[in-house]
């Protein structure tokens, strides 16, 4: 008798230190309605961001991989705790991929990457180190989150046409093409060396710059005098540069070139190279976008901006429905903060008026 309790207390105390195992492998870190996230599911979201980002941990400090885990971990945690909510709600919907969507999909990836054979498909799926069952299940997984947005937010955003053209006038400047020129230079340049300029070369550029403005404004050829004095990397086409933005420039050159019209020339100006002289080429104004012609780019900013707001709110609906058991208070601080930020960013982008 004491050998066989012996027995079965060392079996008791192996099948302890097991299960103690398991729960350091396999640890929960929070529990969804019931469904969990592990530690080993974590890291492998965590490897898969940082692949996105296309970095290589192998090759990266601790500090460097610690700043980068601290940076990726609160979206993750965010995402995977929706995604659950919302696996779970397309789940109560009745939602699942069926047998012949399943193989339609094949079919497309097949088709997509250009995989002849079966057997090049099959490799394919080893290479990723995945089998088609859990391809299936990562299918599944996103046509079910996909339906559950479309069906219960998306597809119910309607748009007034009211709102598109409230969109249109407050961002009128948006559907605006500036105002563009071609010009041509011709440029005087001041030689500098490591101790700065001489004021004579400065003075010989200035007189040149001077005699050739005077020139041009009398009648001589624009692009003549281009090929035969201008010290700019331009001269070999004519001068030409540009479509330059009206409004892109500072605001002292943007108070010569306004005015003017094209063939016009300007000043003198001193810039950075010497001197130059400057002729408007070509002068595109600018103009604004209809509102037939905008309808419809307005619609989808519109939309994409209500289903934004609408997606948070029925976020905030699961979330409060759902009981959320944390098991890591860090991981919980990460997912509040993550939270906070998505609808501090929805009150923004809903503007005064909406609050």
């Amino acid at each position: 008798m004491k050998r066989t309790s012996v027995v079965i207390v060392l079996a008791l105390v192996a099948l302890a230190v097991a299960t103690a195992r398991a729960e350091i492998i396999e640890r929960v870190l929070v529990k969804v309605n019931g469904d969990i996230l592990t530690q080993t599911d974590l890291e492998a979201r965590q490897s898969a961001a940082i692949r996105q980002r296309k970095e290589n941990p192998q090759t990266m400090t601790n500090a460097e991989l610690n700043k980068v885990l601290a940076e990726i971990t609160p979206q993750i945690i965010r995402d995977t705790v929706d995604e659950l909510l919302l696996l779970q709600r397309g789940k109560e919907l009745g939602y699942h991929l069926t047998d012949e969507k399943f193989k339609q999909i094949l079919e497309n990836i097949k088709k997509e990457n250009k995989f002849e054979t079966e057997e090049a498909f099959q490799t394919a799926l080893k290479t990723e180190n995945m089998t088609l069952a859990e391809l299936r299940k990562s299918l599944e997984k996103s046509m079910i989150v996909q339906q559950v947005q479309s069906n219960e937010v998306l597809g119910r955003i309607s748009i007034a046409e009211g709102e598109g053209k409230a969109y249109y006038e407050a961002h009128k400047s948006e559907f605006t093409t500036p105002a563009t020129m071609m010009l041509r230079e011709v440029l005087a340049t001041v030689p500098t060396k490591a101790q700065g300029f001489s004021v004579a070369q400065d003075a010989a550029a200035k007189a040149k710059a001077d005699a050739l403005h005077a020139a041009l404004v009398a009648g001589a050829n624009f692009e003549k005098t281009v090929a035969e004095s201008s010290d700019a990397a331009s001269k070999a086409n004519g001068g030409l540069i540009g479509p330059i933005g009206v409004a892109d420039l500072e605001p002292s050159l943007r108070a010569i070139f306004q005015p003017l019209k094209a063939g016009d020339i300007t000043p003198v100006i001193r810039t950075a190279s010497g001197y130059q002289i400057f002729k408007v080429d070509t002068l595109t104004e600018s103009t604004i976008v209809p509102w037939d012609k905008a309808r419809e780019e307005i619609g989808n900013r519109v939309a994409a901006t209500k289903q934004a707001a609408e997606f948070v709110k029925y976020m905030q609906k699961l979330r409060a429905q759902a009981v959320i058991d944390w098991k890591n208070p860090e991981l919980k601080k990460m997912f509040d903060q993550k939270v906070a930020e998505e609808l501090s960013a929805a009150d923004r982008a809903a503007g005064p008026e909406k609050k």
